[in-house]
Protein backbone atom coordinates (compact mmCIF):
# COMPACT_ATOMS: atom_id res chain seq x y z
CA UNK A 1 0.00 0.00 0.00
CA UNK A 2 3.24 2.40 -0.79
CA UNK A 3 4.12 2.74 2.73
CA UNK A 4 7.88 4.14 3.03
CA UNK A 5 10.54 4.97 5.79
CA UNK A 6 6.94 3.98 8.04
CA UNK A 7 4.78 6.55 7.21
CA UNK A 8 2.55 7.27 3.70
CA UNK A 9 0.91 10.05 2.17
CA UNK A 10 -2.58 10.16 2.28
CA UNK A 11 -3.59 12.05 -1.33
CA UNK A 12 -7.38 12.64 -0.18
CA UNK A 13 -6.43 14.25 2.95
CA UNK A 14 -3.64 15.90 1.52
CA UNK A 15 -1.59 14.65 4.75
CA UNK A 16 1.31 12.38 5.64
CA UNK A 17 0.30 9.77 8.14
CA UNK A 18 2.59 7.65 10.27
CA UNK A 19 1.96 4.10 9.50
CA UNK A 20 2.81 1.87 12.94
CA UNK A 21 4.86 -1.52 12.22
CA UNK A 22 1.43 -3.07 13.79
CA UNK A 23 -0.67 -1.09 12.68
CA UNK A 24 -3.06 -4.33 10.97
CA UNK A 25 -1.98 -7.58 12.23
CA UNK A 26 -3.49 -10.26 10.49
CA UNK A 27 -5.10 -13.09 13.42
CA UNK A 28 -6.10 -15.57 11.15
CA UNK A 29 -9.67 -17.33 10.49
CA UNK A 30 -12.12 -18.05 13.03
CA UNK A 31 -12.34 -21.72 12.83
CA UNK A 32 -15.91 -22.06 11.09
CA UNK A 33 -17.68 -25.71 12.04
CA UNK A 34 -20.12 -26.56 9.09
CA UNK A 35 -22.63 -28.56 11.45
CA UNK A 36 -23.01 -25.87 14.39
CA UNK A 37 -23.82 -22.10 13.80
CA UNK A 38 -23.76 -21.11 17.40
CA UNK A 39 -20.37 -22.71 17.80
CA UNK A 40 -18.95 -20.70 14.94
CA UNK A 41 -21.06 -17.62 16.17
CA UNK A 42 -19.30 -18.44 19.37
CA UNK A 43 -16.29 -18.44 18.02
CA UNK A 44 -16.29 -15.30 16.50
CA UNK A 45 -17.32 -13.17 19.33
CA UNK A 46 -15.15 -14.96 21.25
CA UNK A 47 -12.03 -13.89 18.71
CA UNK A 48 -13.38 -9.99 18.55
CA UNK A 49 -13.93 -10.23 22.31
CA UNK A 50 -10.14 -11.12 23.04
CA UNK A 51 -8.98 -8.29 20.51
CA UNK A 52 -10.13 -6.18 21.94
CA UNK A 53 -9.38 -6.78 25.74
CA UNK A 54 -6.01 -6.68 23.65
CA UNK A 55 -6.48 -3.01 23.49
CA UNK A 56 -6.88 -3.54 19.41
CA UNK A 57 -9.56 -2.36 17.22
CA UNK A 58 -11.11 -5.42 15.52
CA UNK A 59 -11.70 -5.41 11.48
CA UNK A 60 -13.45 -8.24 10.66
CA UNK A 61 -13.77 -9.43 7.12
CA UNK A 62 -16.58 -12.03 6.54
CA UNK A 63 -18.97 -13.72 4.14
CA UNK A 64 -22.47 -13.36 4.14
CA UNK A 65 -23.66 -10.89 7.19
CA UNK A 66 -24.70 -13.26 10.04
CA UNK A 67 -21.44 -12.41 11.04
CA UNK A 68 -22.69 -8.93 12.64
CA UNK A 69 -24.30 -9.97 15.60
CA UNK A 70 -21.13 -12.21 16.91
CA UNK A 71 -19.16 -9.41 16.02
CA UNK A 72 -21.42 -6.77 18.23
CA UNK A 73 -21.77 -9.28 20.61
CA UNK A 74 -17.90 -9.81 21.04
CA UNK A 75 -17.41 -6.23 21.46
CA UNK A 76 -20.06 -5.82 23.74
CA UNK A 77 -18.59 -8.85 26.25
CA UNK A 78 -15.45 -7.26 26.13
CA UNK A 79 -16.08 -3.82 27.43
CA UNK A 80 -18.42 -1.84 30.12
CA UNK A 81 -20.75 0.89 29.26
CA UNK A 82 -23.28 1.67 26.37
CA UNK A 83 -22.58 -0.04 23.08
CA UNK A 84 -23.84 2.11 19.69
CA UNK A 85 -24.41 0.18 16.49
CA UNK A 86 -23.58 1.69 12.87
CA UNK A 87 -25.20 -0.63 10.44
CA UNK A 88 -24.54 0.43 6.79
CA UNK A 89 -26.81 -2.17 4.53
CA UNK A 90 -29.37 -2.65 1.87
CA UNK A 91 -31.55 -4.24 4.35
CA UNK A 92 -33.00 -3.84 7.73
CA UNK A 93 -31.91 -7.37 8.98
CA UNK A 94 -34.37 -6.67 11.76
CA UNK A 95 -36.27 -10.28 11.20
CA UNK A 96 -36.88 -12.28 14.46
CA UNK A 97 -36.74 -15.65 13.11
CA UNK A 98 -38.08 -17.20 10.34
CA UNK A 99 -38.53 -21.01 9.00
CA UNK A 100 -36.06 -21.37 6.65
CA UNK A 101 -33.46 -19.21 8.29
CA UNK A 102 -33.81 -19.65 12.29
CA UNK A 103 -33.01 -16.64 14.73
CA UNK A 104 -29.56 -16.11 13.69
CA UNK A 105 -29.40 -15.52 9.78
CA UNK A 106 -28.08 -12.78 7.91
CA UNK A 107 -31.27 -11.11 7.85
CA UNK A 108 -31.30 -10.96 12.09
CA UNK A 109 -27.87 -9.65 12.59
CA UNK A 110 -29.59 -6.08 13.38
CA UNK A 111 -32.22 -7.66 15.47
CA UNK A 112 -30.01 -9.82 17.97
CA UNK A 113 -27.94 -7.02 18.05
CA UNK A 114 -30.15 -4.68 20.04
CA UNK A 115 -30.98 -7.47 22.07
CA UNK A 116 -28.01 -7.44 24.24
CA UNK A 117 -28.46 -5.46 27.40
CA UNK A 118 -26.04 -2.52 26.86
CA UNK A 119 -26.92 -1.98 23.07
CA UNK A 120 -28.79 1.30 23.07
CA UNK A 121 -30.89 2.04 20.36
CA UNK A 122 -31.54 5.58 21.13
CA UNK A 123 -27.85 5.69 19.97
CA UNK A 124 -27.73 2.99 16.93
CA UNK A 125 -28.52 4.09 13.13
CA UNK A 126 -29.23 2.50 10.01
CA UNK A 127 -27.69 3.64 6.54
CA UNK A 128 -28.27 3.31 3.21
CA UNK A 129 -31.82 1.02 3.02
CA UNK A 130 -33.75 1.21 0.26
CA UNK A 131 -36.74 -0.69 -1.57
CA UNK A 132 -38.90 -2.59 0.09
CA UNK A 133 -38.92 -4.48 3.59
CA UNK A 134 -41.47 -5.91 6.03
CA UNK A 135 -43.71 -4.10 7.39
CA UNK A 136 -43.20 -5.24 11.11
CA UNK A 137 -39.38 -4.77 10.80
CA UNK A 138 -40.16 -0.95 10.30
CA UNK A 139 -42.70 -0.85 13.48
CA UNK A 140 -39.93 -2.84 15.44
CA UNK A 141 -37.38 -0.43 14.51
CA UNK A 142 -39.72 3.01 14.89
CA UNK A 143 -41.14 1.18 18.23
CA UNK A 144 -37.02 0.77 19.45
CA UNK A 145 -36.26 4.34 18.33
CA UNK A 146 -33.89 2.94 15.68
CA UNK A 147 -33.27 5.58 13.19
CA UNK A 148 -32.62 4.80 10.17
CA UNK A 149 -31.24 6.60 6.97
CA UNK A 150 -32.67 5.57 3.29
CA UNK A 151 -30.24 5.59 0.44
CA UNK A 152 -31.98 8.26 -1.60
CA UNK A 153 -31.79 10.21 1.77
CA UNK A 154 -28.10 9.92 1.87
CA UNK A 155 -27.60 10.83 -1.48
CA UNK A 156 -29.72 14.35 -1.05
CA UNK A 157 -27.74 14.92 2.36
CA UNK A 158 -24.25 13.69 0.84
CA UNK A 159 -21.74 11.58 2.88
CA UNK A 160 -20.23 14.81 5.05
CA UNK A 161 -23.89 15.52 6.62
CA UNK A 162 -24.50 12.27 7.01
CA UNK A 163 -21.63 11.00 8.85
CA UNK A 164 -21.93 14.56 10.97
CA UNK A 165 -25.16 13.49 11.88
CA UNK A 166 -24.32 9.36 12.73
CA UNK A 167 -21.27 10.90 15.01
CA UNK A 168 -24.20 12.88 16.86
CA UNK A 169 -26.34 9.86 17.11
CA UNK A 170 -23.65 8.01 18.14
CA UNK A 171 -21.88 10.41 20.73
CA UNK A 172 -23.77 9.51 23.96
CA UNK A 173 -22.44 5.66 23.32
CA UNK A 174 -19.15 4.43 25.11
CA UNK A 175 -18.24 2.06 22.32
CA UNK A 176 -19.27 1.97 18.48
CA UNK A 177 -19.18 -1.08 16.36
CA UNK A 178 -19.91 -0.73 12.74
CA UNK A 179 -20.87 -3.36 10.45
CA UNK A 180 -21.04 -2.37 6.76
CA UNK A 181 -22.70 -4.62 4.32
CA UNK A 182 -20.86 -4.39 0.71
CA UNK A 183 -24.48 -4.21 -0.77
CA UNK A 184 -24.77 -0.69 0.59
CA UNK A 185 -22.91 0.14 -2.68
CA UNK A 186 -24.64 0.09 -5.38
CA UNK A 187 -24.49 -3.18 -7.88
CA UNK A 188 -22.97 -0.92 -10.73
CA UNK A 189 -20.00 0.07 -8.05
CA UNK A 190 -19.50 -3.88 -6.46
CA UNK A 191 -21.54 -6.13 -8.19
CA UNK A 192 -19.93 -8.92 -5.89
CA UNK A 193 -22.47 -8.81 -3.24
CA UNK A 194 -24.38 -11.08 -1.91
CA UNK A 195 -27.79 -9.39 -2.49
CA UNK A 196 -27.96 -6.43 -6.11
CA UNK A 197 -30.28 -3.46 -4.56
CA UNK A 198 -29.87 -0.63 -7.11
CA UNK A 199 -29.77 3.43 -5.94
CA UNK A 200 -27.16 2.29 -3.23
CA UNK A 201 -24.01 4.53 -2.55
CA UNK A 202 -20.79 5.28 -4.52
CA UNK A 203 -17.86 3.81 -4.07
CA UNK A 204 -17.10 7.60 -3.18
CA UNK A 205 -19.24 7.66 -0.53
CA UNK A 206 -18.41 4.67 0.79
CA UNK A 207 -15.07 5.58 1.09
CA UNK A 208 -15.56 9.39 2.41
CA UNK A 209 -17.85 7.67 5.13
CA UNK A 210 -15.27 5.43 6.33
CA UNK A 211 -13.11 8.39 6.53
CA UNK A 212 -14.80 10.08 9.04
CA UNK A 213 -16.73 7.87 11.11
CA UNK A 214 -13.26 5.79 11.65
CA UNK A 215 -12.22 7.72 14.68
CA UNK A 216 -15.15 6.79 16.31
CA UNK A 217 -15.46 2.96 16.34
CA UNK A 218 -14.24 0.67 18.27
CA UNK A 219 -14.70 -2.44 15.64
CA UNK A 220 -14.97 -2.84 12.24
CA UNK A 221 -16.73 -5.23 10.01
CA UNK A 222 -16.96 -6.06 6.12
CA UNK A 223 -19.66 -8.14 5.38
CA UNK A 224 -21.40 -10.06 2.09
CA UNK A 225 -18.41 -9.99 -0.22
CA UNK A 226 -19.14 -12.65 -3.01
CA UNK A 227 -16.02 -13.20 -5.54
CA UNK A 228 -18.24 -15.08 -7.27
CA UNK A 229 -20.11 -12.78 -8.23
CA UNK A 230 -17.41 -10.23 -8.78
CA UNK A 231 -16.33 -8.63 -11.69
CA UNK A 232 -12.89 -8.01 -12.04
CA UNK A 233 -12.05 -8.22 -8.47
CA UNK A 234 -14.02 -4.70 -7.94
CA UNK A 235 -15.92 -5.73 -5.19
CA UNK A 236 -12.90 -7.42 -3.36
CA UNK A 237 -10.68 -4.24 -4.23
CA UNK A 238 -13.05 -1.98 -2.53
CA UNK A 239 -13.59 -4.30 0.55
CA UNK A 240 -10.04 -4.15 0.70
CA UNK A 241 -9.99 -0.66 0.73
CA UNK A 242 -12.53 0.34 3.11
CA UNK A 243 -10.71 -1.76 5.54
CA UNK A 244 -7.30 0.50 4.82
CA UNK A 245 -9.07 3.72 4.94
CA UNK A 246 -10.37 2.44 8.55
CA UNK A 247 -6.86 1.55 9.64
CA UNK A 248 -5.47 5.03 8.63
CA UNK A 249 -7.82 7.21 9.93
CA UNK A 250 -8.51 5.35 12.86
CA UNK A 251 -4.42 5.60 12.91
CA UNK A 252 -4.31 9.31 12.46
CA UNK A 253 -7.08 10.10 14.89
Amino acid sequence: MRVQDGRIYDVDGERFVDVPEELVVDRGDVDVVPHDLIATIDACSDAVASSVRAGRVPIVIGGEDSLFYPVVRGVHDAVEGSVAVIHFDAHFDLMDESVRQGRFSHSSGMRRSLELDRVDPSASIQVGVRHFNFPLSREFAVAEGLEQITARRFHELGAAAVAAHIQERVRAADHVVWSFDIDTVDPAHAPGAGAHEPGGLTTAQAIESVRLLAPRCDAFAVTEVNPMKDLGDMTSTLAAYLVFHFAIAAAAS
